[in-house]
């Protein structure tokens, strides 16, 4: 453990991954002084400001095949000081062949950004055209589409994804990997996860992260890092300060910003993370008034003051950001 702590301090690229491993299991003073260390590189990369984004959730299964219904929603969500529309899930099959893009060309009709689709519902819009995944990505792009999620990666180790779902092979990582590179390839970012405390050993998620970060370094289009608590095993938050702390120095130089995702903790543990290497909160997540329940975390929403007592008590100043980290007109 002091070996490990002396290189992340010293050179975080050259931890190894026996190094990297025994970090996520820091615990006490370790512990303390992991987050330090994160926290001075978060510092140094990427300053002070705790960001946040003013966006909606919709349910693509929901709300898909209804147009009218999407166009007055995003109307809302910008009414209210939305810069960010995601949509989740796929888009019903009553939506036809054009139905993904169709969405994008709504949502798009407002001065908005989009972020939609996960790798699944890339592959199955571009199935469901009879085209490739990278013509889909081209029309979607050229349609208004300005990123992509990286959730539904799990874990990126074909074992656990098996596990994972019930012991039936998942989309292999390889493949999932080759449809997110083509997104950057397109001109789109993308976000990107790690759900944790599942089946999964620590040795598997360092293997994640570092997938992850050659992905992040050979095309640049990772915005962000979003490690999400599993649902099977919600690990402990020692374990969540650790894995947080640990992603940053393994994704430096390949990803800037680790996200505290506020839905997944108590306040007492966000603010710990954003003193311990995160430096951004995430979406606001408006539910808005002519249908909150459109949105797949519908009554899960978090206050501009509410981000900006986050923020104080881990002693730090609040900025809104764009998708993609720049500035967002006063």
């Amino acid at each position: 453990m002091l070996e490990a702590l002396a290189v992340a301090a010293a050179s975080p690229r050259a931890l190894t991954d026996e190094q990297a491993v025994a970090l996520l299991g820091a615990d006490g003073e370790d512990l303390e002084e992991l987050a330090a260390i994160a926290d001075g590189l978060r510092r140094e990369r990427v300053g002070d400001d705790v960001t946040f984004v003013v966006n909606r959730n919709l349910d693509g299964e929901r709300v898909g095949a209804d147009l009218p219904l999407v166009r007055e929603l995003v109307a809302e969500a910008v009414a209210l000081g939305a810069t960010e529309v995601c949509v989740q899930g796929p888009v019903p099959a009553a939506a036809g062949a054009e139905g993904y893009l169709d969405l994008v060309r709504a949502v798009r009709e407002h001065d908005v950004h989009l972020h939609a689709f996960r790798v699944p519902e890339l592959l199955e819009a571009a199935a469901r055209r009879g085209s490739t995944v990278e013509a889909f990505l081209r029309e979607a792009r050229d349609a208004g589409l300005g990123s992509v999620p990286g959730t539904a990666a799990k874990v990126l180790d074909d074992d656990v994804r098996t596990v994972l779902n019930g012991g039936v092979p998942d989309l292999p990582v390889a493949r999932w990997v080759q449809v997110l590179r083509a997104a950057h390839a397109a001109g789109l970012t993308s976000t990107s996860t790690l759900v944790h405390g599942g089946p999964e050993t620590a040795a598997q998620q360092v293997r994640h992260l570092r997938l992850l970060a050659g992905i992040g370094r050979a095309t640049g289009g990772i915005t962000e890092f979003i490690a999400m608590p599993s649902p099977l095993r919600p690990p402990s938050a020692r374990a969540t300060r650790a894995l947080h702390a640990v992603a940053r120095l393994l994704l430096d130089g390949a990803v800037d910003h680790v996200q505290a995702a506020w839905p997944k903790h108590d306040a007492d543990l966000v603010v710990q993370l954003l003193r311990g290497g995160a430096d951004d909160l995430g979406g606001l997540l408006l539910d808005g008034e002519r249908d909150p329940s459109a949105g797949q975390e519908a009554g899960t929403t978090l206050s501009r003051a509410g981000a900006a007592a986050l923020a104080g008590r881990a002693g730090r100043p609040l900025r809104q950001r764009s998708t993609r980290y720049g500035a967002v007109p006063a």
